[in-house]
């Protein structure tokens, strides 16, 4: 049994996918160090010399690679629902949660970071809204569970999880 946690940027994929692999015995893969790995350069640098294209394409393959292995918690970037057929991935290997928080949120918690590329030189809120508009619903599209991370501390939201994953025969 895998899980995969989707959810823009500052949701807590990372920080909640570490918990949650531990409490469930599984390892824990984040997609942005394998793309980080096979690219052998960091994020910012990938968008400064290749670009968000190839950034999403070093996305697409490491996604590709990483749903092989069901014996993990996978945190993927805020991105990967924008191309179909990383969406389809997505939907042929569930459980799926979507974390997520209100820009607002989101916003305070990314404020600053020299690694998020997209909010590089922008206000992160503007940046955190205009993304939520496009993604919320591809983010929809993917999901079998939506948690609001803003609502949770998170060992909450990984109890939540939890009870989901038992529930729905997942785990």
């Amino acid at each position: 049994m895998g899980v995969i946690l989707i959810g823009p940027m500052g949701a807590g994929k990372s920080e909640l996918g570490k918990s949650l692999a531990r409490r469930l015995g599984l390892g824990f893969v984040d997609l942005d160090k394998q793309i980080v790995a096979q690219a052998e350069m960091t994020i910012p640098e990938i968008f400064s010399r290749l670009g968000e294209k190839v950034f999403r394409q070093y996305e697409a393959q490491c996604l590709a690679q990483a749903v092989d292995s069901k014996q993990q918690v996978l945190a993927t970037g805020g991105g990967v629902v924008l191309r179909e057929s990383n969406r389809k991935l997505l939907h042929q290997n569930p459980p799926v949660v979507w974390l997520d928080a209100p820009p607002e949120v989101l916003a305070s918690r990314i404020a600053g970071d020299a690694n998020r590329p997209l909010i590089a030189d922008v206000d992160p809120l503007v940046k955190a809204r205009e993304l939520d508009t496009v993604r919320r619903p591809l983010y929809a599209e993917c999901a079998n569970l939506h948690v609001r991370t803003d609502q949770f501390d998170a060992e909450q939201a990984v109890d939540y999880i939890i009870a989901y994953l038992t529930e729905s025969g997942h785990a």
